[in-house]
């Protein structure tokens, strides 16, 4: 059924034809209108057996989430930037104790200073945790992959983020697909757990294990990652055939044909930069993209594959690992080990920053011309950086960093002497 709706909307709905059991969450933007939307649903009898617990925290909604799902219950939860960084422990504990939970990121920037728009330093500060993490380019995919992480989640019992970007997917109004009841239950059978509490039956889950195996258990959660580069694909070809649309997969491909210069990024920015490419095919430069949707794992080959006849790659990224650059470019540049590739990283969007058509011609015509550093800044403003630096040599007590660069740029009305 096609229908005009936010974006949140589109994830609830999703959610709710996947027949969850068990809904936990704590409230936190941009999330809050998926949950919202999901407590309507069990409220009015519309998801029927399924229990939606408010919880007193985001820690709170991941424990919640961990029993419900050891207990054998198909089980979901939602969240974003700091709640995500709450519930760090129990993420961790979700994914070794192989649970298939699925939750939503709606990606946010971390603080300090607050802001709450989008980058994605909150799924990726949990890079390492053993969730398998996707990410959506558009509203439709969103939906398309919340569907499709729960099956994944069930073939694999690991979790699996959903990432999408806050208010640019969560809040924006679209017109989406949404499919019958029927379709979703054809697509994912009932839900039969690979480990379950039962009393007639008890075991310990989630006992102490020392050095005698410990490495043995951690290389079995990188071996079942490795199990999803197969099953990703294989789900979303299924997914295709069923629903009659692409949606999902490892990575997906833009004008890739004798590209020299290709550009690779996540999530909904995507389609900003196949706009600008293809003002600059119309110019005659051979430039294409490379979505990537599965983070983690991580697609070396596919990657490699894709990008092998490339002379140069941008990876422009939303997010910063401070003190070295880029995250997703480290990935890139072990997939082309070996490959005659340059690599450029270019940080863009940070806290909601708007990457433009204009600022992306600028930086991809540096980058074919060779004057683009490995590591760019988009539209960073190193005068206001200087002069803050500059004060710091200076004098001493300078004051919060932050307030410095609002008085800067004239967000807040007092005079930096």
């Amino acid at each position: 059924m096609r229908k005009q709706c936010e974006g949140s909307q589109a994830v609830a709905e999703a959610v709710a034809l996947c027949r969850p059991e068990v809904i936990c969450a704590y409230p936190i933007s941009p999330q809050t209108h998926i949950v919202e939307g999901l407590g309507e649903l069990v409220k009015s009898g519309d998801l029927a057996k399924c229990e939606f617990l408010n919880v007193e925290s985001e820690f709170a909604a991941m424990s919640v989430a961990i029993g419900a799902s050891a207990a054998g219950a198909r089980t979901y939860t939602a969240t974003a930037t700091k709640g995500l960084l709450f519930m760090t422990e129990a993420v961790y504990n979700a994914s070794g104790l192989g649970l298939p939970i699925v939750m939503t990121i709606a990606n946010r920037a971390i603080g300090a200073p607050i802001n709450i728009w989008n980058d994605h330093s909150d799924s990726m500060s949990q890079r390492d945790c053993g969730w398998i993490q996707v990410f959506a380019e558009t509203n439709q995919e969103a939906l398309d992959l919340h569907i499709q992480a729960f099956k994944l989640a069930e073939e694999l019992s690991l979790p699996v983020m959903v990432c999408m970007d806050g208010f640019i997917l969560t809040h924006a109004y679209e017109r989406v697909d949404i499919p019958s009841q029927e379709q979703v239950d054809a697509f994912l059978p009932p839900y039969v757990p690979r480990q379950s509490l039962d009393p007639d039956d008890p075991v310990s889950i989630g006992a102490m294990v020392g050095p005698e195996a410990f490495a043995e258990v951690r290389y079995l959660a990188h071996a079942k990652q490795l199990q999803a580069l197969d099953w990703i694909p294989r789900i979303a070809a299924e997914f295709g055939q069923m629903f009659g649309r692409d949606a999902g997969g490892l990575v997906r491909g833009y004008r890739l044909e004798d590209a020299q210069t290709i550009v690779i990024a996540l999530g909904s920015v995507l389609g900003t930069i196949k706009d600008t490419v293809d003002e600059l095919r119309e110019a005659g430069l051979k430039v294409g993209v490379l979505g990537i949707t599965s983070f983690r794992p991580f697609p070396l080959a596919a990657i490699r594959q894709a990008v092998q006849g490339a002379r140069r790659l941008v990876v422009l990224e939303k997010s910063l690992a401070v003190g070295i650059g880029g995250i997703v470019a480290t990935d890139v540049r072990m997939a082309i080990d070996g490959l005659p590739i340059k690599v450029n990283t270019v940080i863009a969007g940070l806290g909601g920053r708007a990457i433009t058509k204009a600022s992306l011609h600028r930086v991809l015509r540096q980058a074919m011309d060779e004057q683009l550093e490995p590591v760019h800044f988009l539209d960073l403003d190193l005068g206001i950086v200087n002069r803050v630096l500059e004060r710091e040599r200076a004098q001493r007590r300078t004051g919060p960093i932050p307030e410095q660069i609002l008085r800067q740029v004239g967000a807040v009305a007092s005079r930096i002497a």
